[in-house]
């Protein structure tokens, strides 16, 4: 368990460092860019070839919605940290799921173990929904294959639910309702399976 917890704070604060150090990238482009630098040069380029993957997509979803893209750095800075509460998060799970797993065979108890499992996919699955949805607000194409990940893990939740809980004028709550659902299965494993059981071992 220990060890389990020393990777767990590693992998969380190296997350943080390349949220922080993306987010230094967009604001160095920013600053370049302001300062009309020559765009040429080693740095400028540099940070354009790092920043690119990240600001292009972006960039091309506002220009989409009819949103000027100049905006796109700062939008890809909210995005980045979108994805990097969604790592940590996932993450989080992952752990809590092993520790839980390994609490439970330390007692030599099977039904806690089910329960740890369980609650840790249907954790898993609610932040698979979470990024379908972000990825979808920066119009990610079906063609990615994370993107295609998404639809084909998601889906099969997603569209039944879709098909039965009307629009709210254009707005699809399918989403809001699928994460009702699994919270409600969550709390029902909580109360049963892990009743008396501790559930988070990893804040």
């Amino acid at each position: 368990m220990i060890i389990l917890g020393r990777i767990y704070w590693f992998i969380d604060w190296a997350i943080i460092a390349v949220i922080v150090a993306v987010i230094v990238l967009v604001v160095l482009r920013l600053i370049a860019n302001k300062a009309d630098l020559n765009p040429f040069g080693r740095s400028s380029l540099t940070i354009r070839h790092l920043t690119d993957p990240l600001i292009g997509p972006v960039r091309g979803a506002l220009m989409g919605f009819g949103v000027d893209p100049k905006y796109a750095p700062l939008v890809a800075i909210l995005v980045i940290i979108l994805l990097g509460w969604f790592s940590l998060q996932l993450v989080s799970s992952i752990a809590n799921t092993l520790a839980g797993v390994l609490f439970s065979l330390g007692r030599h108890a099977l039904v806690p173990i089910i329960g740890y499992v369980l609650y840790g996919l249907l954790t898993l699955y609610s932040l698979l929904i979470f990024i379908r949805i972000v990825f979808s607000w920066v119009t990610v194409s079906y063609s990615n294959r994370v993107m295609r990940f998404l639809v084909n893990t998601t889906e099969p939740m997603l569209g039944p639910l879709r098909r039965i809980v009307p629009l709210v004028g254009t707005f699809d709550i399918s989403p809001i309702v699928a994460f009702v659902v699994l919270w409600l299965f969550q709390s029902a494993i909580a109360g049963t399976l892990l009743h008396g059981w501790p559930i988070g071992f990893f804040a």
